[in-house]
């Protein structure tokens, strides 16, 4: 009988099928739980995933200036990477391909060659690929991240150009807030960083703080939604953009004010600046610039905002504290004159005027910056009550908020007094700008009033808000109070302002006086207190008033602190150069008249120019000492005209702009190197504001 092994084949068919039955009873049971033992359960899950919201971020909006140029936006920025195991990159095609990319990379990014770029790409695929340990799929193309510009180019290179399943190719996309003129009004304008909780952007100072409410928008809502395949997300309520704010800043006016502060803080070796340039009529902010010295750098560059932060203002207190005294009825004859001295013995604390007489009229007490006669003044009134000054500066709205929109903005601080001796002691130094923590804005609204008849009107940043072009609301002008002070009273003040500069005797007839622009100001110097708590020798030196003096249309103050002269001779000069320059670019009445100029360029002088160097002795020092050239020659100047046009013929264009523009002439010109043209001749009259063409040529 033949033996076979049939039994042994069902024993082992009969294992394996029991095995492949019990594993299915398995499935059948798992499938059963899920179905339905567990079905409510699952069903909670599915439909938590397809109920959940997610958080759209809103587009944030774009700061503008004054006529609408952009001082900060989102702009998309991308970092280009290449995925070198995508199944559909043929070697073939990358090998034809790679010569005209990598020209076309250097072209684009210079730092290095067609070779280097052919040389840096092949090798970095090879030992990506190559690695067994780790699939680099983010092989990253350029160091920095591009714009949205640059990628698009990018994109059109040789092989970038294929489909993304043949190249490789994609991006990481990243919003970032810039601003296109740097540092301009940097400070002012702010800063924007991730919130620590939601990861989302929102402003950290400045009018990017400020506003952030504004211009970060609404989020929207996206929520999943189930496909065929997969679940996407789908936007159920969408993001609505923040609002576009066009701010009070003139960009033109900024840069003047920011060069002015510059070449002044650097003359001055000061430790730090603030400027801010205001309308009167409106109290719009034009320009504002806060720049002070970094070690690091070895520049001057935008630091924190001085201008809202609280100082001892010194002498520029003295037309504040005089408005209180003509509200008070104090005084009404500003020409009466008054017992001072040079030194006055007051609860047992003297107090000295160098400068002071015998008596001196209210007038003279400005002109002069006495202490001793507002000292007086301001006792007269308040001695029995010292705490009544601070009582009628709140009267006035002194300590009320701006609301400006400047990110930190800080209100006055000064202490509410008693009847003590050492209570009428502060009083008096209250009086000339001691004992008193005042921002710089606080005093410039202050003057800005004097200057606009008494009308107190709120500083400010902010002109508009828009979306999508269209405007959505109009900031109007509002008062802090109608009137801080009699437009009879303001008028009085003006006066002893415009003596300061213009009197015999005033602390800044040496330097801000200008045969173009009538200036009136007021200068103050005030000590700082050393670690100790005594005041050291370092001064912050402050100049605050406006212009034209007839029919005033723009308010300014400038504090500096730590400059190596005085402060009409510092703080009070940026403001006469910042004035002049206005007056030449035709911000203060006439614009230039460009059809003139056409027929003016005909008298261009037919004799070719001596070149010359620069005019500038600090800058001829500079380069002397710098190249170690003690005996360098000095060349001279072209011809001074005593009248008319200057003659800036074989100047370079820096020193021949600033010496047409202190003129009062628009200066246009063309080409490089030195001029060689003068579209109106030199010594000819002129009108304020007129075009002069010049040609440049080396």
């Amino acid at each position: 009988m033949k033996k076979t092994n049939k039994k042994y084949i069902l024993a082992r068919y009969s294992l394996v099928v029991g095995v492949m039955l019990l594993f299915s009873a398995f499935i059948v049971w798992d499938m059963f739980k899920t179905s339905v033992m567990y079905s409510n359960d699952w069903n909670r899950k599915a439909d938590s995933i397809l109920t959940s919201e997610v958080p759209i971020e809103p587009e944030r909006g774009k700061l503008l200036a004054d006529n609408g140029t952009v001082l900060a936006a989102n702009l998309q920025y991308y970092t280009l990477r290449i995925d070198w195991f995508t199944a559909g990159i043929k070697d073939s095609v990358l090998m034809k391909n790679i010569d005209p990319l990598c020209d076309s990379l250097a072209a684009f990014d210079n730092s290095r060659t067609a070779n280097q770029w052919k040389e840096k790409l092949l090798g970095d695929r090879e030992k990506i690929l190559n690695n067994k340990t780790k699939r680099n799929r983010a092989y990253r193309v350029f160091r920095r991240m591009l714009s949205h510009g640059e990628y698009e180019r990018v994109k059109r290179f040789p092989f970038f150009n294929l489909a993304k399943n043949k190249n490789g190719l994609y991006y990481e996309r990243e919003s970032k807030r810039c601003k296109p003129y740097g540092s301009m009004a940097s400070r002012s304008i702010g800063s924007v960083g991730k919130d620590s909780t939601s990861s989302t952007l929102h402003g950290r100072s400045g009018l990017e703080m400020a506003l952030d409410t504004l211009l970060y928008g609404k989020p929207g809502v996206a929520k999943h939604i189930q496909l065929t395949h997969s679940i996407v997300k789908a936007e159920s309520v969408p993001a609505v953009k923040g609002y576009d704010i066009t701010t009070t800043i003139n960009v033109a006016l900024q840069d003047i004010v920011e060069t002015e502060l510059y070449n002044m803080l650097h003359e001055t070796d000061a430790r730090w600046g603030t400027a801010v340039l205001m309308e009167v009529a409106t109290g719009e902010i034009k320009a504002i610039s806060n720049l002070e010295w970094k070690e690091q750098f070895g520049d001057y560059v935008e630091g924190r905002n001085n201008a809202v932060l609280g100082y001892e203002p010194g002498s520029v207190m003295k037309p504040i504290s005089m408005m209180v005294a003509l509200e008070e009825g104090v005084i009404s004859n500003i020409d009466e004159p008054i017992v001072t001295g040079t030194s006055w013995m007051y609860e047992g604390r003297v107090i000295t005027d160098p400068h002071g007489g015998a008596q001196l009229t209210p007038r003279q007490i400005i002109e002069t910056s006495s202490n001793i006669g507002m000292s007086k003044i301001t006792v007269k009134r308040f001695g029995s009550n010292p705490g009544g000054f601070r009582n009628k500066l709140e009267q006035m709205g002194f300590f009320e908020p701006f609301h400006s929109g400047i990110g930190g903005e800080q209100t006055p601080i000064i202490h509410k007094l008693g009847n003590t001796r050492a209570d009428r002691v502060a009083l008096t130094r209250m009086a000339f700008g001691y004992s008193t923590l005042i921002p710089p804005l606080s005093t410039l609204a202050m003057y800005n009033a004097i200057a606009n008849d008494g009308k107190y009107v709120r500083p400010h940043l902010v002109k508009k808000l828009s979306r999508e072009g269209e405007p959505d609301s109009i900031i109007p002008v509002t008062y802090i109070r109608k009137q801080v002070c009699s437009p009879e009273n303001a008028q009085k003040l003006r006066t002893m302002i415009h003596d300061v500069v213009w009197g015999s005797r005033g602390t800044a007839r040496k330097w801000v006086q200008d045969d173009k622009v009538e200036i009136a100001g007021k200068t103050g110097t005030a000590y700082t207190i050393t670690p100790d708590g005594h005041y050291g020798t370092t001064k912050r030196l402050a100049f605050c008033g406006f212009f034209p003096y007839e029919k005033p249309r723009y308010s300014c103050i400038v504090l500096m602190l730590g400059a190596n002269r005085g402060a009409g001779a510092s703080s009070g000069m940026v403001m006469r150069n910042v004035a002049r320059k206005m007056y030449a670019r035709g911000f203060l009445g006439g614009a230039p008249s460009y059809q003139q100029a056409g027929t003016e360029a005909k008298e261009v002088a037919q004799n070719f120019a001596t070149l010359y160097a620069s005019t500038n002795k600090k800058t001829n020092n500079n380069v002397k000492k710098g190249l170690s050239m003690n005996k360098a020659t000095v060349f001279k100047t072209p011809e001074a005209m005593k009248q008319g046009v200057p003659n800036v013929r074989g100047l370079g264009i820096r020193d021949a702009i600033a010496r047409l523009e202190n003129a009062g002439l628009c200066v246009r010109f063309n080409g490089a190197g030195y001029v060689v043209e003068q579209s109106l001749a030199a010594g000819t009259p002129f009108t304020r504001g007129q075009v002069i063409n010049l040609r440049l040529t080396h």
